[in-house]
């Protein structure tokens, strides 16, 4: 099927990668953080009128369908996602949890947020 090495090579690595991809779909999923958010940003997207969601000290499983973009009130979490990132979040980040991701979120401080779902 291919008439050198050096292309049966880059076809092996490259069937190895989509493999290792579809058996760890989140391998390439980042959780992004801006710290701290500048109020200018606040300003530009309308934060302030988004939604506010609360959480008391817990620990839970999460998924997200949606990419959510939020901006931490009050608080701090660590994120836990199954590919072993690990993310503090606090009072004053703006950060954006992609969709797919699955993680744990761990609630070490009573936290209050504003979201926006989807793009």
């Amino acid at each position: 099927f291919f008439n050198d090495t050096a292309t049966t090579e880059i076809y092996t690595l490259s069937l190895s990668f989509i493999c290792k991809m579809k058996k760890h779909p989140n391998y390439f999923v980042k959780v992004l953080i801006s710290s701290p958010c500048s109020a200018s940003v606040i300003i530009q997207y309308g934060i302030k009128s988004w939604p506010i969601w609360e959480c008391e000290p817990s620990k839970f499983q999460w998924n997200y369908d949606d990419k959510e973009i939020c901006l931490i009130i009050e608080g701090q979490a660590t994120i836990s996602t199954q590919n072993g990132d690990i993310y503090v979040i606090k009072a004053g980040d703006l950060v954006e949890f992609p969709p797919g991701l699955n993680c744990e979120w761990e609630v070490t401080k009573s936290i209050k947020k504003h979201y926006r779902l989807g793009s």
